[in-house]
């Protein structure tokens, strides 16, 4: 099973996809809790370069909430992480499986709303 849920924006600048995704994650019920540049704490904390590479976390509190309810510790696995990744040719969003990320959890009730953020995710990937 792939982790990922995955789409290639041939052609486009990280700025330009970063933003799309922010707009369509939004269209979809998800609002960006966190973000991490990691080229940039790379540089700074290791001297080293890289393509660009973010990390959104994103969340829907509906979801997030019910899946709470659900198992109470599985905030330690949220939010669903979103990264944004100069490759060749353009830029890369994939975004985490959360069917596949809560398999470490034996909850079925969890394992549903786990399918519902899926396809979610999954429309908004294909959005973007």
């Amino acid at each position: 099973m792939s982790y990922t849920i995955d789409r290639m924006i041939p052609g486009a600048g990280i700025d330009d996809v970063d933003s799309r995704t922010r707009k369509t994650l939004a269209d979809h019920g998800f609002g960006v809790l966190t973000e991490i540049d990691v080229k940039t704490t790379m540089k700074k904390k290791l001297d080293v370069e890289m393509p660009a590479y973010r990390i959104l976390g994103a969340c829907n509190p509906k979801m997030a909430h019910q899946a709470i309810g659900i198992e109470p510790r599985v905030g330690a696995m949220l939010p669903c992480n979103v990264i944004l990744r100069e490759v060749e040719g353009g830029v890369e969003v994939s975004a985490i499986d959360p069917v596949a990320s809560m398999q470490a959890i034996e909850n079925t009730e969890l394992t549903a709303v786990a399918g519902q953020v899926r396809d979610l995710l999954a429309k908004a990937v294909a959005a973007i």
